[in-house]
């Protein structure tokens, strides 16, 4: 009781208005902690995100806000109690590093990302529209799905040594997919999230499937819920990672059930049970492959996370050094040269 009610006097000391109030219940009941993550979700951004043009070329800035740290172990709290199996990246540092290591691992082949001042970090903006866009004019197609799917199935058969084993997303909403129709390509951002490392990697990566069908199963139109869902997962194909998904397709009771309605937009329950309970039924039907083996991302020399040319011996998250030459070069010389400063641009090489 005694962690819960700092946790309490540590919110009305950052939090404004009204959630100071709902924030001074957590103390009361199980209810109040989930009322008090359920806002703080909804209410207050970790990060102030904006879009610069330089050098004729767009990148965006994420910068996490004062008292993020803060917030996120709240949102933590939450997650931890609802037995909810994801996480915030709190730590300033930790959470600039696997940003720009995901970025790079994932989108590394044509656009790149790194980290910048105390508190920020950069990327090169990606071509295309959020599938959410998509969902929510009217316009998303099957097309567009398979892409996804494609893209799920890719990312997730890059090694991690974060998990020691396959990698997953930890947020994969449609929000953070970026569909490109130029080249029938979507691809990923946005890492803030990530899975409790307890879970295995088949799932975490059924995590990540649920999470995307999940912002589907609210808004697409009933004639089209099964063959939108089953057009995703059968691209994506890999039978044990589906497999496990529907062992995870059941509805959460208690707190989990608030973290569920966040993902759903509070759609009707009895709504949910039933559309998923469909799709389980037609995955019994679906063309799947059995699953591959996890690929190590850029086996030879990973990129430092900073818009300056790295040095041999930069620590990984896991105080293991990474094996770097003296010939290491910037992630991408002309990121560097769109956010370097006049005064790091003059420093001598």
């Amino acid at each position: 009781m005694g962690i819960l009610a700092d946790g309490a006097a540590l919110v009305g000391n950052l939090v404004p208005g009204g959630l100071i109030t709902a924030a001074s219940k957590i103390v009361e009941a199980p209810l109040g902690l989930a009322n008090v993550a359920t806002r703080l979700v909804e209410a207050i951004a970790l990060n102030s995100v904006w879009e610069k043009r330089r050098g004729g070329r767009v990148v965006v800035y994420k910068r996490r806000n004062l008292h993020s740290e803060q917030l996120a172990d709240l949102t933590n709290l939450y997650f931890r109690v609802a037995n909810i199996p994801i996480r915030f990246w709190s730590k300033l540092d930790e959470w600039r590093r696997w940003e720009v290591d995901c970025f790079e691992m994932l989108n590394g082949d044509h656009f790149h990302a790194c980290a910048t001042g105390k508190r920020c970090v950069v990327a090169e903006k990606l071509p295309g529209e959020s599938l959410w866009e998509h969902l929510n004019r009217g316009t998303l197609t099957r097309k567009m799905l398979r892409a996804a799917a494609f893209e799920f199935r890719r990312a997730h058969q890059f090694w991690s040594d974060e998990f020691r084993g396959r990698w997953s997303h930890g947020d994969a909403s449609i929000t953070n997919l970026i569909y490109d129709a130029k080249t029938n390509r979507a691809r990923f951002i946005d890492f803030e999230i990530y899975h409790d490392k307890s879970l295995s990697a088949a799932a975490r990566q059924a995590d990540d499937l649920l999470v995307f069908l999940l912002d589907l199963v609210g808004t697409v139109p009933t004639r089209q819920w099964l063959a939108f869902s089953t057009t995703f997962l059968e691209a994506y194909g890999d039978a044990k990672v589906i497999a496990q998904l529907r062992k995870q397709l059941d509805l959460p009771g208690g707190l989990a059930w608030i973290w569920w309605g966040v993902r759903t937009n509070f759609t009707n329950p009895a709504k949910v049970k039933k559309r998923l309970g469909n799709l389980n039924r037609a995955i019994a039907k679906l063309n799947l492959q059995e699953g591959t083996t996890a690929v190590r991302s850029r086996s030879k020399r990973r990129p430092s996370i900073n818009c300056q040319v790295t040095r041999p011996g930069i620590p990984k998250p896991s105080s293991r050094t990474r094996a770097m030459t003296d010939k290491a070069k910037p992630i991408s010389p002309h990121l560097n040269a769109l956010v370097a400063s006049p005064r790091r641009q003059a420093m001598p090489k």
